[in-house]
């Protein structure tokens, strides 16, 4: 697997084509022909989105910025330049509203990919995936380009209810599912099967994205039992690259961005 972890984004916003937009339970997967762009981004690299027309003309003339969003899955064109892009929505407020009224044919504004995405186990450690909610988009490009190397990583999966763990079904194999309700697979939090399989096996890496509680269990957990993680935090953000100093986090060495410095983490490194 490549070593950069990072592919650098062309310095502007571009538009893309919606391509399909599909419902699959409480998320809305919309796939975008960014016909311009890298053909590779790194899994755990994300871009900043906004829709082509009627963005900051909603009540009280919001969103005013655009949304941070992991890509979920890519095609790369033929050619060698340019991807069809999935990103995976859920409503909370009115920037993934208006995110949400894509429909095929419309343009989506982006900048992207930025930051730094996902690596690779050292030798001798493989990875386990670990997604909770709206958390598991960066995780499903990560499983397609693991699988599509031959490793065929575990997944553990955590939803709020049986609607959100339709997502679940993005996935390749059978990945462990737990909902807070019990609706779908194991009553559980997800860090709960993930304890008992790491207490199995620590030779892994934990490769994590969710929400922050979620993520500050995955840390705690893989400190606790000497096992490294990479985690991929969720930060809002006014400009993705870096100026607005919006989204900094502790770490062990002073504040850094998650736009440029993560967002993915080596969980050791967050104080």
């Amino acid at each position: 697997m490549p070593a950069e972890p990072r592919t650098l984004a062309p310095p502007e916003r571009r538009i893309a084509e919606v391509k399909a937009v599909e419902r699959i339970g409480a998320y809305d997967v919309v796939t975008a022909r960014d016909s311009i762009g890298p053909a590779d981004p790194r899994p755990g690299q994300f871009y900043m989105l906004a829709t082509g027309e009627r963005w900051g003309g909603g009540s009280d003339e919001r969103p005013y910025l655009p949304r941070a969003f992991s890509f979920a899955r890519l095609r790369p064109l033929a050619g060698g330049q340019g991807a069809d892009l999935q990103f995976l929505f859920e409503e909370v407020g009115p920037g993934t509203r208006r995110l949400g009224e894509l429909e095929a044919g419309d343009s989506l504004a982006l900048l992207g990919p930025l930051g730094i995405g996902f690596t690779a186990p050292d030798a001798g450690r493989w990875p386990l995936l670990v997604g909770g909610g709206i958390g598991v988009a960066p995780l499903l490009c990560w499983d397609d380009e693991l699988r599509a190397r031959g490793t065929e990583a575990p997944v553990m999966l955590g939803f709020r209810s049986a609607a959100h763990a339709e997502a679940a079904r993005l996935f390749g194999g059978e990945p462990s599912v737990c909902t807070d309700d019990g609706s779908v697979g194991r009553r559980a939090l997800v860090t709960e099967p993930l304890r008992e399989e790491l207490s199995r096996d620590p030779h892994v890496v934990v490769y994590a994205c969710g929400p922050e509680p979620m993520l500050e269990a995955v840390k705690a957990l893989c400190g606790e039992l000497g096992v490294p993680a990479q985690l991929a935090l969720e930060a809002g953000m006014a400009c993705g690259y870096g100026a607005c100093f919006g989204c900094v986090v502790p770490t062990v060495d002073g504040y850094a961005r998650v736009c440029i410095d993560g967002p993915v983490f080596a969980a050791e490194q967050l104080a």
